[in-house]
């Protein structure tokens, strides 16, 4: 089994294998939004993004497809070194990461961005 690791903030979240899923609530359709990310040479790429309905700021992918209840697509976009989520308190909660059948909660509460990147 290959495992990786994240940095989130200062600490180390190890991982079952080279992807996690990264969700939260939307701040104003206070609905899900999910992503699967995978670590790949040093670097972040997204592989899927599904959102539970739609509404404001929150339009699936020109190709999403519906499942479930879930608008699913595969975004177009390069791979990036790091996320800086910032907790704006107006979600309700921070965000899940889930690797596997293990999730972590992280900024819950507003404050500083949180930085999330594959370890060195």
């Amino acid at each position: 089994m290959s495992t990786a690791c994240l940095l989130v903030g200062t600490a180390v979240l190890a991982l079952a294998s080279q992807g996690f899923d990264l969700s939260w609530n939307h701040s104003v359709e206070k609905t899900v939004w999910r992503e699967h990310w995978v670590i790949e040479g040093g670097r972040l790429r997204l592989t899927e993004a599904a959102v539970k309905g739609s509404g404001a700021g929150m339009d699936p992918g020109p190709d999403a497809v519906l499942e479930n209840g879930w608008w699913i697509w595969v975004p177009i976009l390069p791979p990036v070194p790091r996320l800086n989520l910032a907790a704006s308190g107006a979600t309700g909660g921070g965000w899940t990461i889930c690797d596997g059948s293990d999730c972590y909660e992280i900024g819950q509460s507003p404050g500083l961005a949180i930085e999330i990147s594959p370890c060195g």
